[in-house]
């Protein structure tokens, strides 16, 4: 199903990163032979304290301000590796952080790389959906369009629904600002949506 796919062009990525972090729900995430439809995003900017771009250009954060369509992918809490969507032109450090996925295909390698069986507990969180579909360091600033992990437009089925907009979670600074994107009722989600 998602090799038929079209992954979405660069171009999708060079816009607001809040219209991107909103038109990622629905689309579909695949790497390591695993796929999953996107079904809770968050923005982050430069502007704003919680983004890691906020510091400024440095060695981690160079990607973040590279051009758009790139994964950026980070260590969180020393742990869990996070996948991110660059977006924005070329030096405005904005990306969508890839909450949790719906899983579609590749199931069983999901189970064994998670060591888990229950479906809904696969990738419903950043550091989740990267074990389960094999994302490490080594693809931070890959291509999304080219891969080894790509994001490719909805499939047909999934073409409608409803996306709801809250705070953001697991973050203390700018926590306020509803940059959380998530299909509502969704089962797959890290958290319910508020």
């Amino acid at each position: 199903m998602t090799a038929l796919a079209q992954a979405l062009p660069a171009a999708f990525y060079d816009r607001p990163v809040l219209d991107v972090s909103r038109d990622l729900i629905g689309c579909v995430v695949s790497c390591g032979g695993s796929a999953g439809v996107i079904v809770e995003t968050e923005a982050y900017h430069h502007s704003e304290p919680a983004c890691h771009a906020f510091v400024g250009l440095t060695p981690r954060t160079g990607v973040l301000f590279g051009p758009p369509g790139r994964a950026y992918v980070y260590r969180s809490y020393g742990i869990h590796a996070c996948l991110n969507a660059v977006s924005e032109r070329e030096g405005v450090g904005a990306a969508v952080l890839i909450r949790a996925l719906e899983p579609i295909s590749g199931i069983e390698p999901m189970r064994e790389r998670r060591g888990l069986e229950r479906l809904e507990s696969l990738c419903s969180g950043p550091g989740k959906l990267t074990q389960a579909l094999g994302i490490t360091l080594d693809h931070n600033g890959s291509s999304l369009s080219k891969g080894p992990v790509l994001i490719s437009e909805p499939p047909p089925s999934w073409r409608e629904f409803s996306v709801t907009a809250g705070p953001r979670v697991g973050i203390t600074k700018a926590a306020e600002l509803p940059w959380r994107f998530c299909i509502a009722g969704n089962r797959f989600l890290s958290r319910p949506a508020r």
